[in-house]
């Protein structure tokens, strides 16, 4: 694996063997991010990066400046992997061991970009927007984005905005109305 932009462009990492993730790959990496940096100034966002798995995608938004990121997993082997990574790399991540949607429920603070790469199969995936849209991490005017396969539609939201296709990996995008 590896970062493909920023600061840390072409820098790789090994991620702990038999995970209990699917990283996101770099051919949709690079779309979402080609649509991100043309619509946000990365370098003035709060960032909420739910499943952070690997910590791929904090990773990316850190490599490109953004100052604030909050990575929620609940996997001890990859939380302390991803804060190995960030101690490395000297990224302002900041890890949390715990569960998403117990996170969602009580969040300590507001975010522009929210970011979730669950797992696939999770039963309640299709809750996710509702979920997040309902909290209030999730701040006027931010963008909630949601990586899904072909058997998902969230087309009928009222948040939603946008759907990015790469191959098999889908970007559903929310925005927020700003009040």
């Amino acid at each position: 694996m590896r970062i493909i932009g920023g600061h840390w462009k072409g820098k790789r990492f090994v991620p702990p063997d038999k995970i209990p993730a699917r990283p996101t790959t770099d051919f949709a990496k690079e779309g979402l991010f080609n649509i991100l940096s043309t619509t946000w100034d990365l370098s003035q966002v709060r960032v909420l990066d739910l499943f952070a798995g690997t910590g791929n995608i904090s990773y990316e938004f850190g490599s490109r400046g953004c100052p604030n990121i909050t990575a929620i997993e609940q996997d001890k082997r990859l939380v302390t992997f991803i804060r190995q990574q960030t101690e490395t790399l000297k990224l302002p991540i900041e890890v949390l061991q715990m569960d998403v949607f117990r996170f969602l429920e009580r969040p300590t603070r507001e975010f522009d970009i929210i970011f979730a790469g669950p797992p696939y199969p999770l039963p309640n995936l299709k809750d996710l927007p509702q979920l997040v849209s309902a909290s209030t991490a999730m701040a006027p005017g931010a963008w909630f984005i949601l990586e899904h396969n072909p058997a998902h539609h969230f087309e009928q939201h009222e948040f939603f905005l946008q759907l990015r296709k790469y191959g098999t990996t889908l970007f559903s995008i929310f925005e927020r109305p700003e009040f």
